[in-house]
């Protein structure tokens, strides 16, 4: 089994082809295509480790850009009637590894 580091949105995660993965926004078209940095790439005979990228890069289908779920953030001081409720909904893009190119 081969797996790959890369690193997208500040971030860097562990995948494998026909892996689906929910990243920082990525700009580009629903279907489309992107190569995504490689720091790391593996196989069951090969290990390449780049210096501070690998030659070769992951290609990605993008399927869908989205906001999660809603996340509630409270403050609170007691004693002093301060109280404020706020909530962020965070962007993402689903990707599909297809393959190490």
């Amino acid at each position: 089994m081969s797996i790959a580091v890369i690193r997208t949105g500040g971030k860097q995660y562990v995948v494998a082809p026909g892996q689906r993965l929910k990243v920082e926004k990525i700009d580009g078209k629903e279907g489309g295509s992107i190569k995504l940095d490689t720091l790391l790439r593996s196989d069951a005979s090969h290990t390449e480790i780049g210096k501070p990228e690998a030659k070769e890069k992951v290609s990605a289908t993008i399927l869908r850009h989205a906001r999660h779920e809603k996340i509630r953030v409270v403050k609170y001081k007691s004693k002093t009637r301060y109280r404020r409720v706020l909530g962020h909904r965070q962007h993402f893009t689903e990707l599909q590894i297809e393959k190490f190119a």
